[in-house]
């Protein structure tokens, strides 16, 4: 699973989904999607965008977590071959 820390980085600059909206000239919706970790894909401009707003490198913006969802979207451990 990959964790977007869009909120975190939001919170920590008390700002809005509106505010981040305007500031990068990025639709409301992508941003909310981010936000509330439950967009499919992310374009790459989208990603250096924000990467830049917030000065942060991709890899604290986007973190790959060794947990996982299912379909309900209730997070499962996950399970390796051997």
């Amino acid at each position: 699973m990959i964790k977007c820390h869009l909120s975190r980085l939001m919170g920590e600059r008390k700002l809005k989904i509106i505010d981040v909206a305007r500031d990068t000239g990025l639709h409301r919706n992508t941003i909310t999607l981010l936000y509330q970790e439950s967009a499919a894909r992310i374009d790459l401009e989208a990603l250096e965008i924000l990467c830049r707003y917030f000065n942060v490198k991709v890899g604290e913006f986007l973190e790959l977590s060794n947990a996982s969802t299912n379909a309900a979207g209730i997070e499962v451990a996950s399970q390796t071959s051997h």
